[in-house]
C-alpha cells in the first residue's frame, strides 16, 4: 500500500514515529542521546523548526514547521532515523525481516510514520497540547512537567 502525502511547502505538520516491534529503547538515556544528536543532524543539513516533540519509550510524537518554499519532510524523518539507526546502541536493533535482510538493514523503526497536516492555530495548540499530555496518558508521569523528554520544558 502506497501512503499519500500532502506536501505545503513551509507546512506544520505533526509526526508519530514508533520503533520496530514496539520495542520500548527510546528513553534510555544513551539513546536519548543519541535521537538528539540525530536532530542535529537534520537540522544542519536540512533546517527546519520543532515546535514540540515529546520522546517516549517506543514512539515519538513532534510537529514541524518547515521553511519557507520546502516540503521535504520525508527526506529529514530518513536522515533522522538512519542516523538514529547507525548510531544508536546494539539493544536498538531487533532481528530484520528476510526483507530486510537482503538489503542489510536492521529493524529499529517502522518504516512509515504518521503525518497530518495542520490546518490551523487552533489545530497547532491541539496537537501540542496532545505531545505534553502524553507521557501522562501513558501512565509515566502525573504532569507533563515531570516527563524529562519533552519540548514542555
Amino acid at each position: 500500500m502506497r501512503y499519500r502525502r500532502s506536501r505545503i511547502p513551509g507546512g506544520t505538520y505533526f509526526f508519530t514515529v514508533v520503533t520496530h516491534g514496539r520495542r520500548p529503547f527510546l528513553c534510555d538515556p544513551h539513546n536519548a542521546e543519541c535521537l538528539r544528536a540525530a536532530f542535529r543532524y537534520v537540522l544542519d543539513r536540512h533546517p527546519f523548526t520543532v515546535d514540540a516533540i515529546v520522546v517516549l519509550p517506543n514512539h515519538l510524537h513532534s510537529v514541524w514547521t518547515l521553511p519557507s518554499g520546502d516540503r521535504d519532510f520525508s527526506t529529514r524523518w530518513r536522515l533522522l532515523k538512519s542516523h538514529f539507526s547507525r548510531n544508536c546502541g546494539a539493544a536498538c536493533r531487533a532481528e530484520a525481516s528476510p526483507s530486510r535482510q537482503a538489503k542489510k538493514e536492521e529493524a529499529v523503526w517502522q518504516r512509515p510514520f504518521w503525518k497530518h497536516a495542520i490546518r490551523d492555530d487552533a489545530d497547532l495548540r491541539a496537537h501540542v497540547e496532545y505531545i505534553h499530555y502524553n507521557p501522562v496518558k501513558h501512565g509515566f508521569v502525573n504532569a507533563p512537567k515531570d516527563w524529562p523528554y519533552s519540548s514542555f520544558h
